[in-house]
């Protein structure tokens, strides 16, 4: 019986490596890291040592606005979060 010329299997095609795009997200710093986990560690220690220390420490002038600065510095290693890859 002759083959029929509409039915050829399919040749498959070289595999090739997905090309890199130009908005592909570059890497983060080695810094990174280290400065996001130790801005949430020091806003937790601020607040830690204003309560322990019945808001004479860290910064006595500034009363409970120390919570403030120690929520501020943590939010700002949260916010980093953000932007890690």
């Amino acid at each position: 019986m002759p083959e029929s010329k509409s039915r050829k299997k399919p040749t498959a095609a070289p595999e090739t490596a997905p090309a890199k795009s130009k908005s592909e997200p570059k890497p983060n710093p080695v810094w990174y890291k280290p400065v996001m986990f130790g801005l949430m560690l020091i806003g937790l220690i601020w607040i830690i040592v204003f309560y322990i220390s019945e808001g004479v420490y860290p910064v006595p002038a500034l009363g409970a606005g120390n919570i403030l600065v120690g929520f501020g510095v943590a939010i700002v290693g949260f916010l980093m979060t953000t932007r890690w890859r």
